[in-house]
């Protein structure tokens, strides 16, 4: 079995554990930065030069037409479109719940201030294809787009070999409520969105999972064209498991996330030597059946089977990581899930699998790795609006508050500053 398995690690020891893998970063930056200065200078005929150098395909437009649209709505079974729309109700649900209601304050009398949420124009959604085509994803970044009121939902996908998108991406698409699909794949797709070409149009915040490449071409425009969503890069998952643990359970979930990519991670930690030693046997049983077995295999090799002495350990070291997902499948769960502090999506219980979340629960699956849930969130209606603050004041709130906001300038020095509220307090003191 390709897991390290390490005993009762000191603390310094910690930070060799939660290393995430990673590409040769110059080489990877060097190739990111040619292709989107590529993208930028000669638009669509980049992007296309690209899918047929990545994706094996020589493209004669990017636009996904009405009749593609159409015709997968054929292709799919009635039972996936049925699941499909299931997951959108859920993740509707939870993500309407978090509709933000305007609040007016009086903060001296005559001086109101509030907030509105304004959603954001045009957003652009990328949906990884390459080795699993993640039509889910379209509904985790669709659904609150739609609902906080954008005007464009721009997505980019990879085609296959023979020009098309997965047909279950093109019905999740519509169900969802997306603009326009085209068929771009990898940093060509970030590129398009956050420039624009002749065929796509310029976006003005970039939502979506992907590879390195994705997350580097992400980071790179976001210094200047465009917003993103966060760094989110190869997936991972962090399983608590104690002697009450369901080894299988485990198991499978430790496999879920390691079929994602050869550059996924994923990280068991336990009070339990035996349940440590029944995983071991599980994942050896349950990986030989996994038609990604390879795939999942390669992954493993990234990833550790810790051993720890106490409950207390288990969760330092999983806030220490900061993982995408975390799984508590411990017999107190409820009492560990009150000391989480970094985690994108925390998943408790033998029954709540990460499965859950990634395709019907609610909760959205597009979430911060790489350690960056110490300082980001997953993906939420918020990420679709801005807060615009406004404010009025009377004449009373200039007497209130102008005498201050004089003084405060006048210390900074910005005498324009003092001149626009002592202006004021003259005409209102005729």
């Amino acid at each position: 079995m390709p897991m390290k398995t390490i005993r009762y690690p000191q603390q310094e020891q910690w930070a060799d554990i939660i290393t995430r893998p990673h590409l040769d970063n110059s080489q990877l930056q060097a190739t990111v930065n040619g292709v989107l200065n590529d993208v930028r200078t000669r638009g669509d005929a980049a992007v296309i030069d690209y899918e047929e150098r990545f994706d094996h395909v020589r493209l004669s437009s990017l636009i996904v037409s009405q009749e593609e649209m159409d015709e997968a709505e054929q292709l799919i079974s009635s039972d996936l479109k049925e699941a499909i729309q299931l997951a959108h109700h859920n993740i509707h649900a939870f993500h309407e719940a978090q509709c933000f209601s305007e609040v007016r304050v009086e903060t001296q009398p005559g001086v109101e201030c509030w907030q509105r949420s304004v959603p954001i124009e045009k957003v652009g959604l990328y949906i990884p294809g390459g080795t699993a085509p993640l039509f889910s994803t379209v509904l985790m970044l669709a659904i609150p787009a739609k609902i906080a009121g954008c005007r464009d939902i721009v997505l980019c996908t990879p085609p296959n070999p023979e020009g098309k998108v997965h047909p279950a991406i093109l019905v999740a698409a519509r169900i969802a409520g997306v603009s326009a699909i085209y068929k771009a794949g990898g940093v060509q797709a970030i590129g398009a969105m956050a420039y624009g070409t002749q065929s796509v149009p310029k976006v003005f915040k970039i939502f979506g999972p992907g590879n390195q490449y994705v997350m580097a071409a992400k980071q790179q425009v976001s210094l200047g064209d465009v917003a993103i969503d966060m760094p989110a890069g190869p997936s991972e998952v962090c399983v608590l498991a104690d002697e009450s643990s369901n080894a299988a359970f485990v198991a499978a979930d430790l496999l879920s996330q390691a079929e994602h990519g050869i550059d996924s991670q994923v990280l068991l930690i336990t009070t339990s030597e035996q349940l440590l030693k029944e995983v071991e046997t599980e994942v050896d049983r349950q990986l030989a059946l996994l038609p990604r077995q390879e795939i999942a295999a390669r992954a493993l090799q990234n990833s550790s089977f810790v051993l720890v002495t106490s409950a207390n350990e288990m969760i330092a070291l999983s806030n220490t990581y900061a993982p995408e997902h975390l799984i508590i499948q411990t017999k107190d769960y409820e009492a560990l899930a009150q000391q989480v502090i970094n985690a994108g999506s925390v998943f408790l219980g033998p029954y709540a699998c990460e499965s859950a979340g990634d395709y019907a629960s609610g909760t959205n699956h597009t979430l911060p790795t790489h350690g960056y849930a110490t300082a980001y969130s997953g993906v939420n209606l918020d990420s679709y609006c801005r807060k615009i603050t406004f404010q009025h004041l009377s004449p009373e709130g200039v007497r209130r508050i102008g005498p201050a906001v004089e003084l405060m300038a006048e210390a900074e020095q910005l005498n324009a500053h003092k001149n626009a509220m002592t202006l004021r307090l003259r005409d209102i003191n005729k």
